[in-house]
């Protein structure tokens, strides 16, 4: 395999961030050997020193990009809700 699709194969693809409070969401796409795509976000809250980012991925696979941005999207805003639900 070219050294290229290599490369290209490990970027992964960061869509729209999206603010949600004191939240900044990030939905992750990586294509995978197979061609399916993988899915995953990126949560990020504070500022300067006190920055925290969480980073989920998961399991599932899917078909297109668009399918693993929007679940990883519905993932990250179910995730905050019941973060924030208890603090």
């Amino acid at each position: 395999m070219p050294a290229q699709a290599v490369a290209d194969r490990r970027k992964l693809h960061i869509d729209t961030t999206i603010s949600l409070g004191r939240y900044l969401v990030s939905p992750l796409t990586r294509r995978l050997d197979d061609g399916r795509f993988s899915a995953g976000v990126s949560i990020r809250s504070g500022q300067g020193h006190g920055t925290h980012d969480r980073v989920l991925r998961f399991v599932p696979d899917f078909d297109t990009p668009q399918a693993a941005l929007l679940y990883a999207r519905r993932e990250a805003v179910a995730w905050l809700r019941g973060t924030t639900a208890v603090a």
